[in-house]
């Protein structure tokens, strides 16, 4: 191979790796961008974090729902429910998730906890953990979720599973 090959192929490799970094940075901060948009409130911020038909699932126990596309996603931020949570005093925080990327898709897991606020105890509280896996994709406008499922972690077989690595299974 030429000297000149040598520094093309040398120069393909190293604006794959920057891109495989970037690509990295910008998912971790789309998911870090999510806690902070839906304990403000901000709807249309936390519905942008996903594409236009992007799903959020909640599995698993009494609270199972979906929703589907950015109308919904911004709806539930608004809601009286969610809206009763961030008034009492209540943090969505979501670690850094693992990622995979895969060109123009990427897949991730994660944790996610809910803290809540006693106002009576003046503590906060752990109110739920939960497993996360997540799909991205690439718009025009930068990444974006297409689809994140929740799944609260109280032993449940399918939960624990979704943390497992790719390929591997979790143990029952």
């Amino acid at each position: 191979m030429s000297e000149l090959a040598e520094l093309k192929a040398e120069l393909a490799a190293l604006k794959a790796r920057v891109r495989l970094l970037e690509d990295q940075v910008e998912l971790t901060q789309l998911v870090a961008q999510y806690g902070p948009a839906v304990d403000s409130g901000s709807a249309e911020a936390t519905a942008s974090l996903w594409t236009e038909d992007g799903v959020f699932a909640v599995v698993g126990g009494e609270h199972t729902f979906s929703m589907n596309g950015r109308g919904d996603i911004a709806g539930m931020v608004v809601g009286a429910g969610h809206q009763g949570l961030i008034h009492k005093g209540c943090a969505h925080v979501l670690t850094v998730p693992h990622l995979d990327v895969r060109g123009d898709e990427a897949f991730g897991r994660s944790y996610a906890l809910n803290i809540r606020w006693d106002a009576a105890a003046d503590r906060f509280w752990v109110a739920r953990v939960s497993a996360n896996t997540w799909r991205w994709v690439r718009t025009a406008e930068g990444w974006k979720v297409q689809e994140r499922v929740n799944s609260n972690l109280d032993g449940a077989a399918a939960s624990r599973a979704m943390l497992a690595p790719a390929g591997r299974e979790a143990a029952r």
